[in-house]
């Protein structure tokens, strides 16, 4: 009797250890191309901690914004938590989770997810469960992800929400026919992962001149009753916990923040005292030369821009918030030293291709 335990057993762990080796080869590595933005929410763990400024929000936030250069001239220390077309209900469990780890002093969200109300809102719709799992995919197993896994089904997945729920936990189910789509990169990656980001920064070092973005007005500009839900519960979050909460339109012309969208943002942040800045405001003072500053025309900022906006951001927030500068913190300054060193290695070596 003992002898079959022993042997049931043995053939349990067996499999276990079948099943995790087939699911860390069959999962997208998102190493290259546009796929590398799928690695920068797994990224924060190695990085939490310390952190006086957290960013949190969509490609406005890990394109626009350089940790490193707020390092560099103020000794902030910040990091990036964003991901591609991040939801605020994502953005709010991330801000969750982040206390798990870390409580920083600011904490700086990007406004343009306001515009979506729900996870069958968005103008990607039919790729929704796939950036849903970009943001999804690279958070650690806790009650914030369980619940931004929930509110952020697509009508597809809440079909079969059985199905969805046992996905993200078992990701085997979802990409067990990714056999035959398997490259050199899935082998080369299948265990462990290169580093693509700068403190959540994904760095672009191409220029591409800014070109005229036309877009329709809208038939409605109230933000709907949900993007308000979660940014008042971000706001409480951040007052619960001594926190202060910087709303923030990041300076990006494409897609279009009207007006009257702006108009709804001052009069919350007002009502609530919090700092706004909508930095198209800005653009003089921070330096954006549209030309030169942006690497797919006017959309994101490349590294050059991204510069010059934490330049003048950084400035802001150590004025108004009295933050430390580290740089005369030995055990601070020798991690930090390593990241500048691995940054303008990055940004050379991009410079040169």
């Amino acid at each position: 009797m003992k002898k079959k335990i022993a042997l049931f057993l043995a053939f349990l762990v067996l499999s276990g250890i079948v099943l995790f080796c087939l699911q860390a080869l069959l999962i997208p590595k998102n190493m290259s191309g546009k796929l590398l933005e799928g690695a920068l929410i797994s990224e924060y763990y190695d990085n939490a901690g310390h952190n006086d400024v957290i960013f949190i929000g969509d490609c406005e936030v890990y394109e626009n914004f350089s940790p490193i250069t707020m390092w560099e001239e103020y000794g902030i220390t910040s990091i990036i938590r964003g991901s591609p077309q991040q939801l605020i209900w994502q953005s709010y469990y991330l801000m969750e989770e982040t206390l798990r780890y870390e409580k920083p002093k600011v904490m700086v969200f990007n406004v343009l997810s306001m515009k979506y109300d729900t996870p069958d809102s968005t103008k990607e719709q039919e790729k929704r469960e796939e950036y849903n799992r970009l943001t999804l995919d690279g958070m650690r197993w806790s009650e914030s992800k369980w619940n931004s896994m929930l509110a952020s089904m697509s009508k597809e997945e809440r079909e079969d929400k059985v199905f969805t729920v046992a996905s993200y936990l078992l990701p085997i189910l979802r990409y067990h026919d990714r056999w035959n789509q398997l490259t050199e990169e899935d082998f080369k990656y299948w265990f462990t992962r290169d580093t693509v980001s700068d403190n959540g920064y994904l760095m672009k070092t191409g220029k591409v001149p800014m070109t005229n973005h036309e877009e329709r007005p809208l038939i409605s500009y109230d933000f709907g009753e949900n993007s308000w839900y979660y940014l008042e519960k971000m706001t409480k979050l951040c007052k619960d916990n001594g926190i202060e909460l910087v709303l923030i339109k990041a300076p990006a012309v494409s897609p279009k923040w009207w007006p009257q969208w702006d108009e709804q943002i001052e009069t919350y942040a007002a009502e609530n005292d919090l700092l706004y800045i909508n930095m198209l405001e800005h653009q003089e003072e921070i330096g954006i030369d549209w030309d030169n500053d942006t690497y797919d025309a006017g959309l994101h900022l490349n590294v050059y821009g991204a510069e010059k906006a934490a330049r003048w951001f950084g400035k802001v927030l150590q004025e108004k918030f009295q933050l430390a500068d580290h740089r005369v913190e030995s055990y601070l300054s020798g991690i930090w030293a390593e990241k500048c060193e691995t940054y303008h290695n990055r940004k050379k070596e991009m410079e040169e291709k």
